[in-house]
């Protein structure tokens, strides 16, 4: 999560499916009294059933199901959503399991296979473990903005280079300049490469994309595992289809109702924690290059700092030959990167210890890997679909000056993290308004009980945020995870995998207050 040729394929997707869709008539798929009245046209998209086809020596069969481009015009433009099964191990399966891995811009696709391997052995003998690429990602009619070296340029801003200086929140007239023209630029790039596509790509349309999933899969209600962004997917599904639940899964959660400015400060602050936390364990271990054991956490992190400063004045030497220069922003990415799991930390021990003797290279592929980019400098569609989906979600202010004052107090909790994550969020500022989604709560009223869990310190999406969603969802039920790393749930902890597995196999949470390590 960062603040974080399509007509010709919309065309012939279009074309593939009209002479499935034709004949499909009947009456709006699911229960009764829900969000799609007779007659809105929606049948012969909730009718479906996919066509599965084997796609791998892993059991794993594939296939594709329609959806409108518009919900408010499902006789106009259809769009082709792929997706990915693992059936049930087991004799007596409940039903299907939709999993998201979060992004905005995961492949769930691709994800489906590590969520199979990670489900508890009671889950993956009942559920069908299914995934599908969203609208706008991968497989699914992508969204192209930006490639190759306009895409590094977007990416690796760096904030400290337009002042000659070491304030990272300290941007001068010219750097604003330069700023306002990088975001308008991706968002010019949206429109030249993937045309309506850009304003169709909210997380609201994804959650009717998925309720047509469900009936495709002939589910009456919907299992669903969502990580990261996939717990707002989840918590829109619900709010939209209540009496469509049966179990949610929401780790890892997303701020129900934060703007783009507000969502970048705290996530900033969320990676301070992390950060802290990661180099607390440093200072103990023998090969900790910040510090030894009778040093201060603050002391290591001054020294750290220290470290991009200097790589923003000259950038750190590199054996990668990719065009990228060892700078501060890269540099900062790749230390984030590692923060997401607490498995990571020795590999971020290891690029540090080469970046104090002058060597960025490892942190650069840290950085890369962060991003989906590619070893021939192509990224996949994941950066494009992340902003498209956050500017699409999230209302933004319109004016860089709000983001220069907001990322004044993000530098001041969060030195290191709080202005690029901060500043990140600017393209939203010219993202066209008539895609961005109006405010409202979701409170999924009537909802059976969701489960939502939070890690105390994630370094991707604050603990805060869960407890927000929790809070906000009527039939919330928040279980806590005091641990290190981005989302709980197949993490190593028992406690929490436990927890979930019984929720998803009965649809029972645990109770309230619950907190696991």
């Amino acid at each position: 999560m960062r603040y974080p040729g399509y007509p010709v394929r919309l065309a012939a997707a279009v074309l593939a499916l009209a002479a499935a869709l034709a004949g499909c008539s009947g009456t709006e798929g699911g229960p009764p009294g829900t969000a799609d009245p007779p007659g809105s046209g929606l049948g012969r998209f909730y009718d479906q059933r996919i066509d599965w086809r084997d796609c791998g020596d892993d059991g794993a069969q594939c296939g594709t199901f329609a959806v409108p481009l518009d919900y408010s015009r499902p006789g106009g433009e259809r769009l082709e959503i792929a997706v990915k099964r693992f059936p049930a191990s087991g004799p007596d399966p409940i039903g299907s399991l939709v999993v998201n891995p979060g992004g905005p811009g995961g492949s769930g696709v691709d994800y489906a296979e590590t969520a199979a391997l990670r489900v508890g052995d009671s889950v993956r003998e009942r559920f069908d473990i299914v995934g599908f690429d969203p609208r706008g990602v991968e497989r699914s009619a992508p969204l192209t903005c930006l490639r190759g070296v306009k895409m590094d340029d977007f990416i690796a801003v760096d904030y400290t280079s337009t002042t000659g200086d070491s304030d990272p929140a300290e941007v001068s007239e010219s750097g604003l300049t330069d700023l306002a023209r990088l975001n308008r630029g991706f968002v010019e790039g949206c429109r030249e490469h993937s045309g309506d596509l850009m304003l169709h790509v909210g997380t609201d349309e994804v959650a009717r994309d998925m309720d047509v999933l469900r009936s495709a899969l002939g589910d009456d209600k919907l299992s669903f595992l969502g990580k990261s962004y996939g717990t707002y997917l989840g918590a829109h599904y619900a709010d939209r289809f209540p009496q469509r639940v049966r179990a949610l899964v929401l780790d890892g959660a997303l701020h129900p109702s934060a703007g783009i400015v507000r969502l970048g400060m705290q996530q900033a602050e969320g990676a301070e924690v992390a950060l802290r936390s990661f180099v607390r364990d440093c200072l103990g271990r023998p090969d900790c290059p910040l510090g030894g054991p009778g040093d201060g956490v603050d002391s290591a992190i001054a020294k750290l700092t220290g470290l991009l400063e200097d790589a923003g004045r000259d950038p750190l030497r590199s054996t990668l030959d990719d065009g990228r220069r060892a700078g501060r922003s890269w540099l900062e990415l790749g230390i984030h990167s590692a923060l997401y799991s607490k498995g990571s930390w020795p590999r971020l021990r290891t690029a540090l210890a080469a970046a104090v003797e002058g060597d960025g290279t490892r942190l650069l592929e840290m950085a890369g890997d962060l991003y989906n980019r590619g070893d021939s400098a192509e990224y996949s569609n994941y950066t494009s679909a992340l902003v498209a989906v956050n500017c699409s979600d999230r209302q933004s202010p319109r004016d860089i000056g709000a983001f220069e004052k907001a990322v004044d107090k993000a530098d001041a909790a969060s030195p290191l993290f709080g202005a690029a994550l901060t500043w990140g969020g600017l393209t939203c500022a010219y993202w066209p308004q008539e895609a961005v989604a109006e405010p409202e709560p979701l409170d999924a009223p009537a909802a059976p009980p969701i489960l939502v869990v939070g890690t105390t310190r994630d370094s991707a999406t604050p603990y805060a945020w869960a407890q927000a969603m929790a809070r906000e969802l009527e039939s919330g039920v928040l279980l806590t995870y005091d641990g290190d790393g981005h989302t709980a749930y197949g993490r190593g902890s028992a406690c929490v995998d436990d927890a979930v597995d019984t929720y998803l196999l009965r649809a029972e949470p645990p109770d309230e207050g619950t907190v696991c390590s």
